[in-house]
């Protein structure tokens, strides 16, 4: 079995090293992530510029593009032999709820299910988090899982792990997204010609955070599994909009 790994941390991120090692057993492992930190990349490609991939000291193949970019370079040209599953992580942080939309995490597994392999975003719920192997035993038991059990074509998995020992684990559940308050205002300073600049504020708290969440299942010290879809249509208004259209 090949497995494809990426991430948003860059290809020296802890996470990702942690993940390579603990798939290593079960699979042959390719690594290609980016060569910096591109934390809420989500699903952008470089199309402007050529993509450079080298490399890297520690054997992992580093790109200077997006992790979308990653996957899509790894897939489709890049490696000698198409892989039968990508993973992206373990990501140094949560992607929960709304996060999604930006995470260059979920992105590249994304990628990964849209080019038409089994895929797996797996992130770790702490700003500074500190039980890689943690997650990396949760992700080769839902690697086992897929193998077992495939998913449909148009679904991949997000999954978020609580920053403690496995021993603590609760357990594993089946969740929904859960939603945040809308972001907090954006930060103006000034640089040092005296120009306004602005850095974009912290996320939103949680709000739609409740029981069947991912937050919720976080809050509980559980696994949170959210299947997600690839197919964005909203079916039940399509027949409300084409009564109003001209």
């Amino acid at each position: 079995m090949r497995i494809l790994l990426s991430n948003d941390d860059g290809y020296l991120a802890e996470g990702l090293l942690t993940l390579a090692q603990a798939l290593a057993d079960y699979a042959e492992i390719s690594v290609v992530a980016p060569d910096k930190n591109r934390s809420a990349a989500s699903n952008s490609l470089t199309l402007d510029l050529p993509l450079r991939a080298q490399r890297g000291e520690n054997g992992f193949i580093r790109v200077d593009g997006t992790p979308t970019d990653c996957v899509h370079l790894a897939i489709t040209g890049l490696l000698e032999h198409e892989p039968d599953m990508v993973i992206a992580g373990i990501n140094h942080g949560a992607n929960l709820g709304d996060d999604v939309l930006y995470s260059g995490t979920v992105a590249a597994a994304t990628e990964g299910r849209f080019l038409g392999f089994p895929a797996i975003a797996i992130s770790l719920t702490a700003a500074y988090p500190k039980h890689f192997a943690t997650a990396a035993q949760v992700a080769v038991t839902l690697m086992r899982q897929i193998i077992n059990k495939p998913l449909p074509q148009d679904t991949l998995l997000n999954v978020n792990v609580p920053d403690i020992p496995l021993a603590d684990l609760k357990g594993y559940q089946v969740t929904r997204l859960g939603q945040r308050h809308k972001a907090e205002p954006v930060i103006k300073a000034q640089d040092q010609r005296g120009r306004e600049i602005y850095w974009v504020g912290p996320p939103g708290s949680e709000q739609d955070a409740g029981a069947g969440t991912d937050f919720y299942a976080i809050k509980t010290g559980y696994v949170s599994v959210t299947p997600l879809q690839l197919d964005l249509s909203r079916y039940e208004q399509m027949e409300t909009i084409k009564a109003w259209l001209p």
